[in-house]
């Protein structure tokens, strides 16, 4: 697999994970009163990796150029839950078969 899909496939998982946790996050703070500074902290993690993530999206853009729905869909799903393992798993199965783009075409 091309070192450019692999990085988004780990930061797919990684971006999703935590937006899971942050998540679980949520329910405890807003249905049991609990963990409002952990909320934050998180949400801080998860804010900066979805900044390293949507790097990795515009580097797989680059290289593979795939469709205008693809990129918004690789886009959106940082921010969707559960929404990452499944674009990811498309994406890659999708884009894994293509030649990678040259760079400037």
């Amino acid at each position: 697999m091309d070192p450019t899909l692999r990085r988004y496939q780990v930061m797919s998982y990684v971006v999703g994970t935590m937006l899971l946790i942050f998540c679980v996050f949520i329910i405890l703070r807003h249905g049991f009163g609990i963990g409002a500074s952990a909320e934050m902290v998180v949400a801080q993690i998860h804010g900066i990796l979805y900044i390293v993530y949507l790097v990795t999206v515009v580097m797989v853009y680059l290289a593979y150029r795939p469709s205008v729905k693809r990129l918004v869909l690789m886009i959106l799903s940082g921010m969707i839950p559960f929404m990452a393992f499944f674009v990811e798993r498309n994406t890659v199965a999708e884009l894994g078969h293509q030649p990678v783009a040259p760079l400037g075409g």
